[in-house]
């Protein structure tokens, strides 16, 4: 691992290594000094999970105007369409550009292989098998290593951003490393670290999806925007020790029953459609139906029997699900598979411009952490790998900010680190409250601001959440922490001090994660895309609007046309 000392210097700092960062450090000019923060190693990252594909229009009878229209109609009203053009109309140019890097698309003949998904309107879907995230990754990440001006910086957490106290500029972060507080500078700082699944207790987004990005930069004093917006996927596997891995909508398509413990196929008790409802619909029967019948709703599932469709066309069509579920112990040929719907993507995010810019000038966001106008309040299927090469490619553009801070001279205000020393006993009590939060908290979350939404629900998660922040606050480790000055290191001189470091990091940024996105669903009083209250069921013309965050004060965009 690289040695890193305070206040040493890049031109750029990118934070997150999945599709959005890689491509963004890629994209960047190559004279420019660039450290590559990433939480774990390289190859893992939400992007590396992804099983579906990347959308753009490059078949004869498609076009950018058929995309947008797609992504628009999508988006129930609250795509930025401009941001939308954009995105379609780059798609084309951005994956003629993974190909040369040696993205292995699948072909067939000579052309690439092109597949239909939901609500698109044409065939324009590219993919490697089941894996295409992976695939991506695994081409993005040999091209990073290949490059002498990126610096890897693995095992390593975001805390903060390090802004100028006079003009307010993005000069850097603060950064848990090798156990220690330290500050980096940067010319120019760049959010990619995807999103905030781990806030929910059922999510398809790997552990270290805590939303760092959007909680660093709300801290920090940027401007967010639709936060409430969190699409659902229905059928997620849902077993002790397993990933949630996504089962397919095809597989009921198919044929395949959604049944309940009893055996019964529940889902007709709230669509005439039962289990070929829209996905939103399914989900919303399921969570109901366990919400009626479980004891533990936040963690129990239904059962997903592909048993009525032929074993053969089991075995033609979803090879990859049996693997999977084989893995796990599941014979998909003579049992149900346990499923419950999970938290999917997260629409909302740091308000970006075409360029990536935030409302802090020098700070950057790119990829989910991002809202940049093109899923709006519903994401279009394959649209969000798109939009991390579409976005990152802007990044072959940064030159003022780091530029201006080439020359720029910063106080070293300490040279030692503060310590801090910690017994066994002492740091047993702060894991145990932390763990217990990381337990609580989603489970609170995935209840009051899940897929069904309630006033009375979500005041008393507030309420709750408030009540941890605080108590999280007064740990010995906050008090500590929370009250360094910028530019100050510190360390901990506790032994294995890392992931205890880490897990008090990524709860801080699940507990504001978790109060931005109750106290958005709190405020959207009506039903739209991602967000379902039962108390306003229905979507509002009034509502056709952007929520905006900043601190702790939510307001309205102005209204948007169609």
């Amino acid at each position: 691992m690289p040695q890193l000392d305070n206040l040493c210097k890049f031109d750029v700092l990118v934070v997150g290594a999945g599709a959005a960062g890689l491509y963004a450090a890629l994209c960047l000019p190559d004279h420019f000094q660039v450290g590559l923060i990433t939480k774990d190693t390289l190859s893992l990252s939400a992007s590396d999970w992804a099983q579906g594909g990347i959308a753009a229009a490059i078949a004869p009878d498609d076009s950018p105007v058929l995309h947008i229209e797609d992504t628009m109609r999508a988006g129930a009203g609250l795509c930025d369409r401009e941001a939308v053009m954009f995105l379609a109309k780059q798609a084309p140019r951005c994956i003629q550009s993974l190909v040369e890097m040696g993205v292995a698309f699948d072909r067939h003949d000579q052309e690439l292989a092109l597949t239909l998904e939901a609500a698109h309107s044409r065939r324009r879907v590219l993919h490697a098998a089941d894996t295409t995230g992976r695939k991506v990754i695994a081409t993005l990440t040999a091209r990073v290593l290949e490059r002498r001006n990126i610096q890897v910086i693995p095992q390593a957490l975001a805390l903060s951003l390090w802004l100028h106290p006079q003009t307010g500029y993005c000069q850097g972060i603060s950064l848990i490393y090798q156990s220690q507080l330290i500050w980096i500078r940067a010319g120019a700082v760049v959010l990619a670290t995807g999103g905030g699944g781990q806030v929910f207790a059922q999510t398809t987004n790997p552990p270290l999806s805590t939303g760092d990005g959007v909680a660093i930069a709300w801290r920090a004093g940027a401007i967010l925007r639709d936060l409430e917006f969190v699409q659902f996927h229905p059928t997620a596997l849902t077993k002790r020790g397993a990933d949630r891995f996504l089962i397919s909508e095809a597989v009921r398509g198919e044929g395949a029953h959604l049944l309940d413990d009893q055996g019964r196929r529940f889902a007709f008790d709230y669509h005439p459609a039962g289990e070929l409802a829209p996905r939103d619909v399914v989900s919303r029967a399921i969570f109901s139906h366990l919400q009626r019948t479980s004891s533990d709703p936040a963690t129990a599932n239904v059962w997903l029997d592909l048993r009525p469709i032929p074993a053969e066309k089991i075995h033609l069509r979803f090879p990859n699900i049996i693997q999977v579920c084989q893995r796990w112990g599941i014979d998909v040929f003579h049992e149900p598979i346990p499923v419950a719907p999970a938290a999917h993507y997260w629409m909302g995010g740091i308000v970006t411009d075409l360029m990536n810019c935030t409302s802090i000038p020098g700070l950057y966001a790119v990829g989910e952490t991002a809202s940049t106008g093109v899923h709006g309040a519903n994401r279009l299927a394959s649209n969000s790998l798109l939009e991390c090469i579409v976005f990152g490619a802007q990044f072959a553009h940064l030159k003022d900010e780091v530029e201006r801070m080439k020359d720029e001279k910063i106080e070293d205000s300490t040279t030692h680190p503060s310590p801090l020393i910690l017994s066994e006993s002492d740091w047993i009590t702060q894991q145990s409250t932390l763990e217990a939060l990381r337990q609580e908290l989603p489970r609170l979350v995935w209840q009051s601001a899940g897929i069904c939404r309630e006033q009375k629900g979500l005041e008393a998660a507030i309420a709750q959440v408030e009540n941890w922040q605080q108590e999280f606050a007064a740990l010995p480790l906050s008090q500590f922490l929370l009250n360094l000055s910028p530019a100050q290191p510190a360390s901990v001189s506790l032994s294995n001090a890392e992931p205890l470091l880490r897990l008090w990091g990524e709860t801080r940024n699940l507990l504001d994660v978790a109060y931005l996105i109750l106290k958005s669903a709190a405020f959207r009083t009506e039903s739209r895309g991602g967000h379902y209250r039962l108390d306003y069921p229905q979507p509002e013309p009034s509502w056709q609007v952007h929520t905006l965050v900043q601190h702790d004060k939510w307001w309205k965009s102005q209204l948007l046309g169609n």
